[in-house]
Protein backbone atom coordinates (compact mmCIF):
# COMPACT_ATOMS: atom_id res chain seq x y z
CA UNK A 1 0.00 0.00 0.00
CA UNK A 2 1.33 3.42 -0.92
CA UNK A 3 2.22 5.44 2.11
CA UNK A 4 1.76 9.15 0.13
CA UNK A 5 -0.29 10.59 0.31
CA UNK A 6 -2.22 10.86 3.43
CA UNK A 7 -5.93 10.52 3.88
CA UNK A 8 -8.02 12.39 6.90
CA UNK A 9 -11.63 12.21 6.87
CA UNK A 10 -14.21 11.65 9.57
CA UNK A 11 -17.59 12.20 11.09
CA UNK A 12 -19.39 13.83 14.14
CA UNK A 13 -20.45 11.16 16.67
CA UNK A 14 -24.31 12.90 16.75
CA UNK A 15 -26.15 9.24 15.79
CA UNK A 16 -25.87 6.77 13.56
CA UNK A 17 -24.50 7.07 10.32
CA UNK A 18 -26.91 7.21 6.85
CA UNK A 19 -27.31 6.57 3.53
CA UNK A 20 -26.12 10.24 2.79
CA UNK A 21 -22.72 9.72 4.85
CA UNK A 22 -22.29 6.23 2.57
CA UNK A 23 -22.85 8.22 -0.77
CA UNK A 24 -21.08 11.11 0.17
CA UNK A 25 -17.74 9.32 1.98
CA UNK A 26 -18.10 6.12 3.29
CA UNK A 27 -17.60 3.60 0.05
CA UNK A 28 -15.36 6.12 -1.12
CA UNK A 29 -12.94 5.57 2.19
CA UNK A 30 -13.24 1.94 1.24
CA UNK A 31 -11.71 2.42 -1.43
CA UNK A 32 -9.51 4.79 -1.08
CA UNK A 33 -7.81 2.72 2.29
CA UNK A 34 -6.46 0.68 -0.64
CA UNK A 35 -4.54 2.77 -2.12
CA UNK A 36 -3.51 5.18 0.68
CA UNK A 37 -2.23 6.11 4.60
CA UNK A 38 -6.03 6.73 5.64
CA UNK A 39 -6.92 8.11 9.12
CA UNK A 40 -10.01 8.27 10.03
CA UNK A 41 -11.79 10.54 12.78
CA UNK A 42 -14.60 10.32 15.16
CA UNK A 43 -15.11 14.32 15.77
CA UNK A 44 -16.13 14.00 19.52
CA UNK A 45 -14.84 17.14 20.42
CA UNK A 46 -16.11 19.09 17.64
CA UNK A 47 -19.79 17.61 17.69
CA UNK A 48 -20.05 19.30 21.58
CA UNK A 49 -19.74 22.76 19.53
CA UNK A 50 -23.28 22.30 19.84
CA UNK A 51 -24.35 19.50 22.08
CA UNK A 52 -22.88 21.03 24.86
CA UNK A 53 -26.81 20.30 26.09
CA UNK A 54 -26.45 16.70 25.64
CA UNK A 55 -23.13 15.53 26.13
CA UNK A 56 -24.25 11.88 26.60
CA UNK A 57 -25.48 11.95 23.13
CA UNK A 58 -21.83 12.57 21.99
CA UNK A 59 -20.29 10.39 24.20
CA UNK A 60 -22.68 6.75 22.98
CA UNK A 61 -22.80 7.61 19.80
CA UNK A 62 -19.32 6.99 19.37
CA UNK A 63 -19.32 3.56 19.38
CA UNK A 64 -21.81 3.75 17.14
CA UNK A 65 -20.20 5.60 14.39
CA UNK A 66 -17.46 3.30 15.15
CA UNK A 67 -19.60 0.07 14.69
CA UNK A 68 -20.63 1.88 11.57
CA UNK A 69 -17.23 2.03 9.94
CA UNK A 70 -16.85 -1.47 10.39
CA UNK A 71 -20.05 -2.44 9.27
CA UNK A 72 -19.04 -0.56 5.57
CA UNK A 73 -15.68 -2.29 5.66
CA UNK A 74 -13.14 0.35 6.87
CA UNK A 75 -10.15 -2.39 7.92
CA UNK A 76 -8.35 -1.22 11.41
CA UNK A 77 -5.37 -2.66 9.53
CA UNK A 78 -5.73 -0.19 6.84
CA UNK A 79 -7.49 2.79 7.79
CA UNK A 80 -6.19 4.44 11.69
CA UNK A 81 -9.82 4.69 13.17
CA UNK A 82 -9.23 6.93 16.37
CA UNK A 83 -11.24 9.83 18.33
CA UNK A 84 -10.04 13.26 18.09
CA UNK A 85 -10.81 14.41 21.54
CA UNK A 86 -7.72 12.12 22.92
CA UNK A 87 -5.31 13.83 21.00
CA UNK A 88 -4.81 17.02 22.59
CA UNK A 89 -2.10 17.90 20.02
CA UNK A 90 -5.52 18.94 17.22
CA UNK A 91 -6.08 21.46 20.30
CA UNK A 92 -3.38 23.03 20.48
CA UNK A 93 -2.31 23.37 16.88
CA UNK A 94 -5.89 25.04 16.37
CA UNK A 95 -4.93 27.61 19.26
CA UNK A 96 -1.97 28.60 17.28
CA UNK A 97 -3.89 28.42 13.91
CA UNK A 98 -6.64 31.10 15.35
CA UNK A 99 -4.59 34.01 15.37
CA UNK A 100 -4.17 33.54 11.60
CA UNK A 101 -7.90 34.41 11.09
CA UNK A 102 -10.68 37.25 11.57
CA UNK A 103 -13.77 36.97 12.57
CA UNK A 104 -15.18 38.33 9.56
CA UNK A 105 -13.27 35.46 7.25
CA UNK A 106 -15.20 32.87 9.37
CA UNK A 107 -18.28 34.31 9.19
CA UNK A 108 -18.02 34.67 5.33
CA UNK A 109 -16.97 31.10 4.82
CA UNK A 110 -20.44 29.30 2.83
CA UNK A 111 -20.34 26.13 5.00
CA UNK A 112 -20.33 27.86 7.92
CA UNK A 113 -23.14 30.20 7.07
CA UNK A 114 -25.32 27.55 5.90
CA UNK A 115 -25.19 25.67 8.54
CA UNK A 116 -25.87 28.59 10.99
CA UNK A 117 -29.47 28.84 8.97
CA UNK A 118 -30.16 25.50 8.99
CA UNK A 119 -30.14 25.46 12.75
CA UNK A 120 -31.80 28.84 13.28
CA UNK A 121 -28.51 30.11 15.31
CA UNK A 122 -28.49 33.83 14.10
CA UNK A 123 -26.07 35.73 16.27
CA UNK A 124 -26.32 33.31 18.84
CA UNK A 125 -23.61 31.07 17.57
CA UNK A 126 -21.07 29.15 20.45
CA UNK A 127 -17.42 30.32 19.55
CA UNK A 128 -16.54 26.90 19.20
CA UNK A 129 -19.01 26.58 16.13
CA UNK A 130 -17.91 29.45 14.20
CA UNK A 131 -14.10 28.58 14.47
CA UNK A 132 -14.63 25.26 13.27
CA UNK A 133 -13.08 25.76 9.75
CA UNK A 134 -9.77 26.30 11.74
CA UNK A 135 -10.64 23.64 13.92
CA UNK A 136 -10.86 21.52 11.09
CA UNK A 137 -7.78 23.03 9.94
CA UNK A 138 -5.53 21.39 13.07
CA UNK A 139 -7.14 17.64 12.25
CA UNK A 140 -6.22 17.90 8.54
CA UNK A 141 -2.83 19.36 8.87
CA UNK A 142 -1.87 17.66 11.89
CA UNK A 143 -1.37 14.39 9.63
CA UNK A 144 -0.33 16.30 6.60
CA UNK A 145 -3.31 14.76 4.69
CA UNK A 146 -3.01 15.99 1.35
CA UNK A 147 -6.48 14.47 0.06
CA UNK A 148 -9.35 14.84 2.11
CA UNK A 149 -13.34 13.32 1.07
CA UNK A 150 -15.42 16.17 1.55
CA UNK A 151 -19.23 16.85 -0.03
CA UNK A 152 -19.46 19.79 -2.45
CA UNK A 153 -20.92 21.96 0.08
CA UNK A 154 -17.54 21.38 1.81
CA UNK A 155 -15.18 22.57 -0.81
CA UNK A 156 -14.87 26.39 1.22
CA UNK A 157 -14.08 24.46 3.75
CA UNK A 158 -10.97 23.22 2.03
CA UNK A 159 -10.02 26.42 0.49
CA UNK A 160 -9.75 28.14 3.99
CA UNK A 161 -7.74 25.34 5.45
CA UNK A 162 -5.27 25.83 2.40
CA UNK A 163 -5.65 29.69 3.17
CA UNK A 164 -4.53 29.48 6.80
CA UNK A 165 -1.82 26.99 5.59
CA UNK A 166 -0.26 29.39 3.15
CA UNK A 167 -0.80 32.04 6.37
CA UNK A 168 1.19 30.12 8.76
CA UNK A 169 3.84 28.53 6.61
CA UNK A 170 4.95 32.37 5.44
CA UNK A 171 4.65 33.41 9.12
CA UNK A 172 7.60 30.87 9.90
CA UNK A 173 8.93 31.08 6.61
CA UNK A 174 9.00 27.56 5.78
CA UNK A 175 7.33 25.13 4.59
CA UNK A 176 5.57 23.07 7.19
CA UNK A 177 2.04 22.51 6.86
CA UNK A 178 0.36 20.84 3.68
CA UNK A 179 -2.23 22.07 1.68
CA UNK A 180 -4.79 20.06 0.99
CA UNK A 181 -7.01 18.73 -1.67
CA UNK A 182 -10.78 18.10 -1.81
CA UNK A 183 -11.94 14.92 -3.32
CA UNK A 184 -15.62 15.46 -4.11
CA UNK A 185 -17.40 12.55 -4.84
CA UNK A 186 -19.27 12.04 -8.55
CA UNK A 187 -22.81 12.33 -6.83
CA UNK A 188 -23.62 15.04 -4.97
CA UNK A 189 -25.17 15.04 -1.29
CA UNK A 190 -27.59 12.47 -1.53
CA UNK A 191 -31.28 14.63 -0.37
CA UNK A 192 -33.92 13.60 2.10
CA UNK A 193 -37.37 11.48 1.09
CA UNK A 194 -39.09 14.97 0.72
CA UNK A 195 -36.57 16.16 -1.64
CA UNK A 196 -36.24 19.67 0.14
CA UNK A 197 -33.10 19.40 1.87
CA UNK A 198 -29.70 17.19 1.77
CA UNK A 199 -30.19 13.77 4.33
CA UNK A 200 -28.61 15.02 7.77
CA UNK A 201 -29.47 13.51 11.22
CA UNK A 202 -30.73 16.49 12.46
CA UNK A 203 -33.40 17.47 9.96
CA UNK A 204 -34.36 13.76 10.88
CA UNK A 205 -34.77 12.92 6.97
CA UNK A 206 -32.24 10.61 6.81
CA UNK A 207 -31.75 6.83 6.17
CA UNK A 208 -29.37 4.70 8.78
CA UNK A 209 -27.42 2.24 7.77
CA UNK A 210 -27.91 0.07 10.57
CA UNK A 211 -32.26 0.05 9.13
CA UNK A 212 -34.60 -2.56 9.25
CA UNK A 213 -36.33 -4.02 5.92
CA UNK A 214 -39.26 -2.22 8.11
CA UNK A 215 -37.61 0.99 7.77
CA UNK A 216 -36.44 0.58 4.47
CA UNK A 217 -39.59 -0.05 2.78
CA UNK A 218 -41.10 3.05 4.97
CA UNK A 219 -38.69 5.84 3.80
CA UNK A 220 -39.19 5.02 0.15
CA UNK A 221 -43.09 4.93 0.56
CA UNK A 222 -42.57 8.17 2.09
CA UNK A 223 -40.75 9.73 -0.79
CA UNK A 224 -41.74 12.37 -3.13
CA UNK A 225 -42.10 11.79 -6.77
CA UNK A 226 -44.47 13.94 -8.82
CA UNK A 227 -47.88 15.57 -7.20
CA UNK A 228 -49.45 15.36 -10.52
CA UNK A 229 -48.60 12.05 -11.55
CA UNK A 230 -52.22 10.98 -10.24
CA UNK A 231 -52.95 7.98 -12.16
CA UNK A 232 -50.74 5.23 -13.83
CA UNK A 233 -51.55 6.56 -17.41
CA UNK A 234 -50.30 9.99 -16.46
CA UNK A 235 -46.88 11.45 -17.75
CA UNK A 236 -44.49 12.29 -15.24
CA UNK A 237 -41.80 13.87 -14.19
CA UNK A 238 -38.80 12.65 -13.77
CA UNK A 239 -36.76 15.78 -12.82
CA UNK A 240 -37.33 16.23 -8.66
CA UNK A 241 -38.62 12.77 -8.61
CA UNK A 242 -36.56 11.41 -5.26
CA UNK A 243 -37.19 7.78 -6.59
CA UNK A 244 -35.34 8.47 -9.58
CA UNK A 245 -32.41 10.61 -7.99
CA UNK A 246 -32.10 7.17 -5.52
CA UNK A 247 -32.25 4.81 -8.97
CA UNK A 248 -29.52 7.19 -10.59
CA UNK A 249 -26.93 6.34 -7.50
CA UNK A 250 -28.18 3.13 -6.42
CA UNK A 251 -29.53 1.17 -9.30
CA UNK A 252 -26.40 -0.11 -11.18
CA UNK A 253 -28.20 -0.79 -14.23
CA UNK A 254 -28.07 2.76 -16.06
CA UNK A 255 -29.56 1.62 -18.98
CA UNK A 256 -32.49 -0.01 -17.43
CA UNK A 257 -32.99 3.32 -15.49
CA UNK A 258 -33.32 5.41 -18.51
CA UNK A 259 -35.74 3.46 -20.26
CA UNK A 260 -38.10 3.65 -16.84
CA UNK A 261 -37.61 7.65 -17.32
CA UNK A 262 -39.28 7.56 -20.85
CA UNK A 263 -41.55 5.04 -19.81
CA UNK A 264 -42.27 7.26 -17.05
CA UNK A 265 -42.55 10.98 -18.48
CA UNK A 266 -44.95 9.52 -21.52
CA UNK A 267 -47.13 7.96 -18.81
CA UNK A 268 -48.05 4.21 -17.78
CA UNK A 269 -45.72 3.32 -15.52
CA UNK A 270 -46.96 3.65 -11.96
CA UNK A 271 -44.80 5.29 -8.62
CA UNK A 272 -45.47 1.86 -7.06
CA UNK A 273 -43.10 0.10 -9.58
CA UNK A 274 -40.21 1.91 -9.34
CA UNK A 275 -40.64 2.21 -5.35
CA UNK A 276 -40.07 -1.49 -5.31
CA UNK A 277 -37.28 -1.14 -7.54
CA UNK A 278 -35.62 1.01 -5.67
CA UNK A 279 -36.35 -0.83 -2.13
CA UNK A 280 -34.81 -3.82 -3.68
CA UNK A 281 -31.76 -2.19 -4.41
CA UNK A 282 -31.39 -0.52 -1.20
CA UNK A 283 -31.96 -3.79 0.73
CA UNK A 284 -29.28 -5.48 -1.20
CA UNK A 285 -27.11 -3.00 -0.30
CA UNK A 286 -27.76 -2.19 3.82
CA UNK A 287 -28.76 -5.65 4.70
CA UNK A 288 -25.33 -6.92 4.75
CA UNK A 289 -24.11 -3.14 6.56
CA UNK A 290 -26.67 -4.19 8.88
CA UNK A 291 -25.67 -8.13 9.73
CA UNK A 292 -22.10 -7.21 9.74
CA UNK A 293 -22.56 -4.61 12.23
CA UNK A 294 -24.68 -6.65 14.53
CA UNK A 295 -21.45 -9.15 14.43
CA UNK A 296 -19.55 -6.16 15.72
CA UNK A 297 -21.50 -5.05 18.20
CA UNK A 298 -21.42 -8.32 19.95
CA UNK A 299 -18.31 -7.52 21.16
CA UNK A 300 -18.47 -3.51 22.18
CA UNK A 301 -14.72 -4.08 24.25
CA UNK A 302 -13.33 -5.04 21.41
CA UNK A 303 -14.76 -2.06 18.69
CA UNK A 304 -12.91 0.19 21.77
CA UNK A 305 -9.82 -1.65 21.76
CA UNK A 306 -9.63 -0.82 18.24
CA UNK A 307 -10.43 2.54 18.46
CA UNK A 308 -7.37 2.68 21.25
CA UNK A 309 -5.11 1.55 19.21
CA UNK A 310 -6.17 3.59 15.86
CA UNK A 311 -5.91 6.70 18.64
CA UNK A 312 -2.43 5.82 19.82
CA UNK A 313 -1.23 5.88 16.26
CA UNK A 314 -2.63 8.90 15.32
CA UNK A 315 -1.30 10.67 18.48
CA UNK A 316 2.39 9.71 17.51
CA UNK A 317 1.48 11.28 13.53
CA UNK A 318 0.15 14.42 15.18
CA UNK A 319 2.94 14.66 17.60
CA UNK A 320 5.23 14.79 15.18
CA UNK A 321 3.94 17.51 13.36
CA UNK A 322 3.58 19.55 16.60
CA UNK A 323 7.10 19.45 17.24
CA UNK A 324 7.86 20.54 13.78
CA UNK A 325 5.37 23.26 14.45
CA UNK A 326 6.49 24.34 17.88
CA UNK A 327 9.95 24.77 16.56
CA UNK A 328 9.30 26.71 14.00
CA UNK A 329 7.15 29.34 16.60
CA UNK A 330 10.06 29.44 18.06
CA UNK A 331 8.27 27.35 21.47
CA UNK A 332 10.38 24.58 21.54
CA UNK A 333 12.22 25.77 24.37
CA UNK A 334 14.36 22.46 25.72
CA UNK A 335 15.64 21.04 22.30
Amino acid sequence: MSQSPIVLTGDRPTGPLHLGHYVGSLRQRVTLQEQYRQFVMIADAQALTDNMGDLSKVRRNVIEVALDYLAVGLDPAKSTLFIQSQLTELAELSFYLLNLVTVARLERNPTVKEEIRLRGMERDIPAGFLTYPVSQTADITAFKAALVPVGADQAPMIEQCNELVRRFNNCVGKEILVEAQALIPDHGRLVGADGGAKMSKSLGNALALSADSAAIAAFVRSMYTDPNHLRVSDPGQVEGNVVFTYLDVFDPDKAAVEELKDHYRRGGLGDTVLKRRLTEHLEALITPIRERRAQFAQDPAEVMNILRQGTERAREAAAATMSEVKAALGLSYWN
